[in-house]
Formats: structure tokens, sequence, C-alpha cells
């Protein structure tokens, strides 16, 4: 509990971080620029495009009559550019938050062994390709488990409990596999993931509640479409600080986890990692410790 509370409150603080501000700007400063490009080129040809579409639909003719016969004089014209905005900005946002996720991670790691652990020994247990097909395959297992949990939701308390569960579970094993794949070697991340994985899934359910706040801000800029260019940036905003502060809490919490490991009486052995067999009866009843498979 102490390294817990104690990685809480540092990755707070590195928040305040002029690089860690800095960062968390780079996907507004992406998504600027997306939109700028986006814009510039496939603007006018979209919203022409939207907009044949709904003067060809015939039952949407009888609702611009109905409209403009109540003094509501707005049509196609109006309606195809809110449309265009309202398809084309989730594509711009994931395109950002796949920005954050690939360069923020790594450079925040980066600082805090910088910073707070110089003197770890990097052993590289996990490469580019490791870490992707470990978040690869931890996605499809979530994915899964949320399909096959969906007629779990509608039972009232279960739905604020299971999601919860399941990306927070996500969460821990894809930020802590990234905090430790340059520092650990891959037996002492198993050993990690084994003594600490109760505290690594609560981090993970706390930092899936905070991702939920990013939502909210992006709700309230489609229910409120006159504010939606200021407050669907601020929801990237938020986001890129909150994934800021997951990566930097699991970053603190797991290298300093790596540290006391090393810093240990006895190193890590696969005793910690796979637990031993129990002893098997022989043919004359003594017991023995072989493998039954072998």
């Amino acid at each position: 509990m102490r390294l817990l509370i104690d990685s809480f409150w540092r990755a707070a603080a590195y928040c305040l971080h002029k690089r860690v501000i800095l960062w968390s700007l780079v996907p507004l400063l992406f998504m600027a620029l997306l939109s700028a490009v986006l814009g510039y080129f496939f603007w006018g040809p979209a919203v022409q495009w939207v907009q044949g579409l709904l003067e060809g639909a015939n039952w949407l003719q009888a609702v611009w009559g109905w409209l403009q016969a109540r003094g509501l004089g707005f049509g196609s014209a109006a309606i195809a550019p809110v449309l265009v905005v309202l398809v084309g900005m989730p594509i711009i946002v994931v395109l950002s938050l796949l920005l954050v996720a690939l360069c923020m991670a790594p450079a925040l790691v980066g600082l805090v062994g910088e910073r707070r652990f110089p003197g770890l020994e990097r052993k590289r247990g996990g490469s580019v390709l490791a870490s992707l097909a470990w978040s690869l395959g931890s996605t499809l297992v979530a994915l899964i488990a949320l399909v096959v949990s969906i007629p779990l939701w509608f039972v009232p308390p279960l739905v604020l409990i299971i999601p919860p569960l399941i990306w927070g579970w996500l969460t821990y094993r894809v930020m802590a596999f990234d905090a430790l794949s340059e520092h650990a070697s891959k037996r002492e991340r198993q050993v990690i993931f084994l003594r600490h994985r109760y505290s690594l899934m609560a981090m993970g359910l706390v930092c899936g509640y905070l991702g939920a706040a990013p939502a909210i801000v992006w709700a309230s800029g489609l229910l409120f479409l006159a504010a939606f260019w200021v407050l669907i940036p601020l929801a990237i905003w938020i986001y890129a600080l909150v994934f800021a502060f997951s990566s930097l809490w699991f970053a603190h919490f797991c290298l300093a986890a790596l540290e006391a490991l090393r810093a240990g009486p006895q190193p890590a052995d696969a005793a910690e990692v796979v637990p031993p067999l129990a002893p098997q009866p022989d043919a004359a009843g003594a017991p023995s410790l072989s493998s039954p498979h072998k």
C-alpha cells in the first residue's frame, strides 16, 4: 500500500513538469494540423457529397417541407456540414489518441527512469514487437470479455462493475508491460506481475474511471453543438493528461518495485513465477517430486 500511495503522489507531481505539460499539448496540435489539412483538401467535396445524399433521399423531402412550414428555413445545406463534422471528428480524435499512446508512454517512462532511477540497469526484456503483440493480445481478450458480459450489463449494479473491471485489467496489463519493457528482464516482469497483481489491478481500475472524464466532456460537445469546437479539444487535452498521469503512476510503481526486487536478498527464481508441483506418489507409494508429464 505504501508503494501504491507513494507512486500516486509522485505521478501527480510529475504532471506539473513542463515536459509533461508540453507533451499533453501534442495531440491538440496534431488534431489542429490534421483538421486544417483535411479541411483544406476534403471539406468542400465532403459537404457537397453529403448534401447530395440528403437531397436524394425521398423521405427527407417531407422532413424539409415540414420544417420550412414551421418557419425553420434550414435544410440539407445546413445539416450537411454538421454531419461531416460529426463523422470526421471521431477519426481525427482516434488518430490523435493513437499518437498519444505511441509517443507519450515511452517518453514518460524515460522521464521517470532518467530523473528517479538513473542507476537502474536496463535489461530490455520487452521489444517493440513484443509490446505490440502483448497490447493487441490483451485488447483482444478484453474485447471478447466485454462482448460475452453484455447480457450482465442489464443488471443495474453489474454495469458499474464489470466494464470497469475489464478495462482496469487491460489498462494494467498494457501500461505495466510498457513501464517495465525497457528496464526489466522477462523473468523480473513476471515476478512483479505476480507479486503486485492486486495493486496493479487497483491502479488500472482507478485509471479506467479517470478515463471516463473525457467521455463526459465529449458527450457534452455532441449535445451542445454550439460549443463543439471548444469542448472536443478540451476532452482530448483531458484525455492526454489522464493518460500522462496513468503512465507516470505505472512507471513510478513498476520501476520502484523492480528496484526493490533487485535489492532483495534473493534474486527472482522460477518458483515465484510458476508454483512448484505437488509431490506425486510413485509406484511404491513414496512421494516423488518428478513432473507427471515426464
